[in-house]
């Protein structure tokens, strides 16, 4: 609860700034609301891992530049990521375990024309404030990590919660309804945090991690 407060705290922070944002330019669609489906995954060679599936919901601004060959949108969204990693209970075989991860994500995107008003190819950049890995499994906690002698499901959870992204995809549709697909990859180490903690692993272990994220989502404007 505690971490989904911090991220509702960001949403709401980053309305205000999307208010005031839009208010400077001339709108074509007063406000875009969307939601869908993720896939989501931490490439690393750390650690076994399994993509699995969440949702995402959020609003965007769409600024139209009419004498230009692209739009810009302001788009702040929120959600909840699932992942799998792969660990054994004592004496057990391995099994993946599986995390919860919630998000809230501010991104400017660049929307190419391709086919005026009906297809665009999407790019940006993307700051994220995410809260810390919960294994949705408290029985499993205590699950040694594939590749560790001591390292528990419960030792990885405190992970970077400030990153940056970079997305790209594309956006068709007819009129108010459109259906955007983007995959969204991670630039920033989502795993560094685990590099100050001393997990006396009798080693000099270097935790490295990058999200990948796939978003496929539809969009109602008004």
């Amino acid at each position: 609860m505690k971490n989904k407060s911090y991220i509702l705290l960001v949403a709401l922070t980053l309305s205000f700034v999307t208010v005031s944002f839009a208010q400077r330019y001339r709108i074509q669609n007063t406000i875009g609301v969307y939601g869908g489906l993720t896939t989501f995954d931490i490439k690393t060679d750390n650690f076994t891992t399994q993509s699995n599936n969440g949702w995402l919901g959020g609003m965007a601004a769409l600024v139209d530049l009419p004498h230009k060959f692209y739009n810009i949108s302001y788009n702040i969204q929120l959600s909840e990521n699932n992942v799998d990693i792969s660990a054994a209970p004592s004496g057990g075989n391995s099994e993946f375990v599986e995390y919860k991860l919630f998000a809230a994500q501010i991104a400017l995107n660049m929307h190419v024309k391709l086919i005026e008003n009906h297809l665009t190819l999407d790019l940006g950049p993307m700051l994220q404030y995410n809260g810390k890995l919960e294994v949705k499994d408290e029985n499993k906690e205590n699950y040694i990590i594939d590749g560790f002698n001591s390292l528990t499901a419960a030792d990885i959870t405190d992970i970077t919660q400030f990153n940056v992204n970079g997305a790209v995809g594309a956006t068709a549709g007819i009129n108010n309804v459109k259906v955007r697909a983007q995959y969204i990859y991670g630039f920033t180490n989502m795993l560094n945090k685990l590099n100050n903690q001393d997990f006396n692993l009798g080693n000099s272990e270097n935790f490295k991690g990058n999200q990948s994220m796939l978003v496929f989502s539809l969009m109602v404007a008004f």
